[in-house]
């Protein structure tokens, strides 16, 4: 039987620190009802410098210049052991929030991203020395005087865009009443589109694939477009597709809170077994709301705010090459309306329940990405180490079911263990940071299975009190690409033209 395999991924952030303060829930939420407090007088002597980011050991594990084992081995936390980074990799990079201003321009079509006159000549120059961006720097517009934009945002409920804490663009409404078409909700948007183009394109630069060969795109974040008639309408993902010149595909948007990128992987390689798709793509951009989320917490602890860049990914699934990892949609673990919300009842039903289908047990698979938040991030802010946390739920649902003796946990743990290194921005550390080193480890390294799990808060949207949350396990690829499907269609094409002839010889004779 034929599978799809995971054939290449992309990862990047985009540093934001000004977004932080203008568009962060945390801050915008705090200068509402404590506009004097001693976190806002304070913010930006808390905030990193670009530098600072860039030689973070999870962020260089982020976008593929470290190995999650180099991180494992290093001391936390994390933020005290700066690396030499750099700001490119194979998979990716970490681009500036001057650049990435830019992007968001280059991003929308309808005008509604403005910067100012000095700053805008700085953006195109700066693009135009970027790889990927250098044909799309001409779309720099004319800049706009600083007073017409202040006047925006004083007349108008235009979005600043800030640099250096100074105003130096903003993002106008698109509707004068429609909530859904806002300034404030327009910059999330265009923020998402932007760093998931950013995303898409290094994944066609890495495989040096042609874009009018991806059939489809599924986009995965946590933000919706439409307008007040429809309100989550999309679609991220064609719009991404446009920019990036993949003339060729359709797509839409999926979406299932932090779940959502796994659910988008497995509905990807569904599509390529069923031939419905031969190249589809899943992508994800940035939550800009999340920016500084706990920000108050890393301050008190006094650590520097750790929220500061945007995540985005995208990944390749495709038809089975012989080489790649195969993502096997025959066992797929899935938190059903019935199965519970207590940690045991979401580790059985996503891990326990699709090895059992398989004949597997927790210790026959290498390697389990469950929500690989950076602890740098989680435990300060009273959330612990969450993939650890996760492991250790696997391993006592593994004593449970006799699959290992109770005493033998602490070395299943050890052993099995992967330090999280995603920034938490929701749905991006949600299994999902592993599939590059997959890639690897499952080719050319030494693991031979591993498990990708989603999980998905669904009671946020107060529409019901469920989790969420799916899984699907992939393996090492035999090499062996079965011939079965086009054998049968082949004998069917055959059996059919023999059907016909003998038909066209009766009437003939007639």
């Amino acid at each position: 039987m034929n599978f799809p395999v995971l054939k290449g991924s992309s990862y990047v952030l985009v540093h934001t620190p000004d977004m932080i303060e203008h568009n962060g829930t945390t801050q915008t939420t705090e200068k509402i009802t404590n506009p004097d407090s001693d976190y806002l007088k304070t913010l930006y002597d808390n905030m990193r410098t670009y530098d600072e980011v860039l030689n973070y050991a999870p962020n260089q594990t982020f976008i593929g210049n470290m190995n999650y084992s180099e991180l494992k081995e290093m001391e936390q936390p994390w933020v005290n052991q700066p690396v030499e980074g750099k700001r490119f990799s194979d998979k990716g990079e970490i681009m500036p929030e001057l650049e990435f201003y830019g992007l968001m321009q280059i991003s929308d079509v309808f005008e509604l991203v403005h910067l100012e006159e000095s700053f805008a000549e700085k953006v195109k120059t700066a693009l135009s020395e970027h790889q990927l961006f250098e044909d799309d720097a001409a779309k720099i517009k004319e800049g706009q005087k600083r007073e017409w934009l202040q006047e925006q945002l004083d007349e108008h409920e235009a979005e600043g865009l800030y640099y250096n804490r100074e105003l130096v663009g903003c993002v106008t409404r698109a509707h004068e009443i429609d909530v859904n078409l806002n300034a404030h909700v327009m910059l999330e948007n265009l923020a998402v589109k932007a760093s998931g183009i950013l995303a898409l394109r290094h994944l066609l630069n890495e495989k040096g694939m042609d874009p009018s060969e991806i059939d489809y795109v599924i986009e995965c974040s946590e933000e919706a477009c439409g307008d007040m008639n429809q309100r989550g309408g999309g679609n991220f993902a064609k719009s991404i597709a446009e920019m990036c010149g993949c003339v060729n595909a359709t797509g839409s948007d999926l979406r299932s809170f932090c779940a959502a990128p796994t659910h988008a992987l497995i509905s990807a390689a569904s599509f390529v077994k069923a031939e419905t798709y031969k190249n589809v793509v899943i992508v994800a951009g940035g939550a800009v709301a999340k920016l500084g989320m706990n920000g108050k917490s890393h301050v008190a602890k006094g650590l520097p705010i750790l929220e500061d860049v945007l995540g985005g990914f995208a990944a390749l699934i495709s038809e089975n090459d012989g080489v790649h990892p195969v993502l096997r949609t025959d066992f797929v673990g899935r938190h059903t309306v019935s199965s519970g919300s207590s940690p045991q009842a979401v580790t059985s039903a996503l891990i326990a329940d699709p090895l059992l289908k398989a004949g597997l047990t927790v210790k026959d698979v290498d390697v389990y990405s469950v929500e690989m938040q950076n602890p740098d991030i989680t435990k300060p802010a009273g959330a612990g180490d969450v993939p650890l946390a996760n492991l250790k739920m696997i391993g006592a649902i593994g004593v449970l079911k006799k699959q290992m003796e109770k005493k033998d946990l602490m070395t299943f743990v050890n052993e099995k263990s992967i330090p999280g290194w995603a920034p938490t921005q929701g749905h991006i550390p949600s299994g999902i940071p592993y599939l590059g080193f997959a890639i690897d480890d499952l080719t050319t390294g030494d693991k031979n299975r591993a498990m990708i799990v989603g999980k998905g808060s669904l009671f946020l949207g107060r529409m019901t009190n469920l989790f969420d949350g799916v899984s699907i396990i992939m393996e090492r690829n035999t090499g062996e690409v079965s011939a079965d499907n086009g054998s049968i269609k082949e004998t069917v094409k055959s059996e059919m033209a023999e059907v016909l002839r003998h038909f066209a010889k009766k009437l003939s004779e007639d």
